[in-house]
């Protein structure tokens, strides 16, 4: 079975004994709305696989601190944190520094 998840980068990390996985996702569409639609759909999609097939990695949906700021410090985007239960890396590309880490 083939699945394509529209992975536009994934990161495999090993932290002592925590695994994690982020996917970054730009959002360069004409919506950011539809943007977010993808992000977060695929994000559910890509962490249904991985429950099973790596049950202990835990995912993180990668985002600029730009676009943290315009969409998930809204009330759309709290709303989609804690209803769909989505753990956020934000960084700043410029500086490659994360910022926040919202588990």
């Amino acid at each position: 079975m083939y699945v394509d998840l529209g992975v536009q980068q994934l990161l495999a990390v090993e932290q002592g004994i925590k695994k994690i996985a982020v996917e970054i996702k730009s959002f360069v569409g004409p919506s950011e709305m539809s943007d977010l639609k993808d992000a977060i759909g695929g994000f559910v999609l890509y962490r249904a696989v991985m429950s099973r097939l790596e049950p202990d990695r835990i995912l993180y949906l990668g985002k600029r601190d730009a676009v943290f700021t315009a969409l998930f410090e809204k009330l759309i985007g709290k709303l989609l944190i804690e209803s769909v239960n989505v753990n956020l890396l934000v960084f700043n590309p410029e500086t490659e520094r994360i910022t926040q880490w919202i588990p």
